[in-house]
């Protein structure tokens, strides 16, 4: 297994923050993910209102909450790659202060594809001391962790859960399109919905599936509450409404399978 240094500790005073970087001694795997891993977990059905793929975020940094870290990936082959990561945290001596590590490997951390449980390409990255899985949105991507990641040798606690994206800078005078994203989003998630709700009225799924919707309204108050200008532009809502698209149709999709199945 591979462990994590410390490679270097400075502090930066002249903004406040404490940096560290952190090399891995290699990259992450083996996880290069099955090239038909993806296509065999997309639902043949309609599209829940925008295509999640790689296209849309290799190549480009996505930072957390569209200001903090960097998160840079690539292609190789149907694999995905890290290439960049660095992670904003706070001290652990002192949580008024702020941190920032930079996890360093001598060739790109691999990741693994684990198909599309909620709809969403996902992605596993098994960074040691900051395992997390991600799922890819339409520019961005959607970051869940097992738990805080402590780097002891840093002082710094830190977490990658929220929406890594684009800054509002970098979406420049797109409001128009970006609503327009999300009402295309909602309006394939009411359909998947409705129609969720018909087939299973009256069965004890139904109540799962409103703890769903529920759960991802919290979750989009949580994960939306801190991007970059998110009042002006609605960029983290926008995409929080594709992730709810795509799991309502998966939902659905899934259920379809199984009525297919039991006739």
């Amino acid at each position: 297994m591979l462990r994590l240094s410390l490679a270097a500790l400075g502090l930066l005073t002249s903004c406040g923050v404490a940096g560290a970087q952190l090399a891995l001694p290699g990259a992450v795997g083996p996880t290069q993910a099955s090239p038909s891993a993806e296509a065999s977990a997309a639902p043949s059905a309609e599209k829940p209102g925008f295509v999640s793929s790689s296209a849309a975020v290799v190549g480009r940094p996505l930072r957390l909450d569209g200001v903090q870290g960097q998160l840079l990936l690539s292609n190789r082959g149907a694999a995905l790659r890290i290439d960049k990561f660095s992670l904003p945290g706070e001290l652990i001596s002192d949580p008024s202060r702020k941190c920032l590590i930079d996890i360093v490997a001598e060739a790109p951390i691999e990741t693994k594809s684990v198909g599309r449980p909620d709809g969403l390409a996902r992605y596993e990255a098994a960074i040691p001391a900051c395992p997390f899985v991600f799922d890819l949105l339409d520019g961005a991507v959607l970051v869940a962790a097992r738990a805080a990641c402590v780097f002891l040798a840093a002082d710094c606690q830190a977490s990658p859960n929220g929406l890594w994206g684009p800054s509002a800078a970098d979406l420049g005078n797109d409001a128009k399109a970006i609503e327009r994203q999300r009402d295309e989003a909602d309006a394939a998630a009411e359909r998947s919905l409705r129609a969720l709700q018909t087939r299973l009225k009256g069965r004890p799924e139904a109540a799962d599936v409103a703890r769903e919707e529920k759960d991802l309204a919290q979750r989009r108050d949580e994960v939306c509450r801190q991007y970059d200008q998110e009042a002006a532009n609605g960029y983290c809502a926008s995409r929080m409404a594709q992730a709810r698209a795509a799991l309502f149709r998966a939902r659905l999709d899934a259920l379809t399978r199984r009525r297919g199945a039991q006739d």
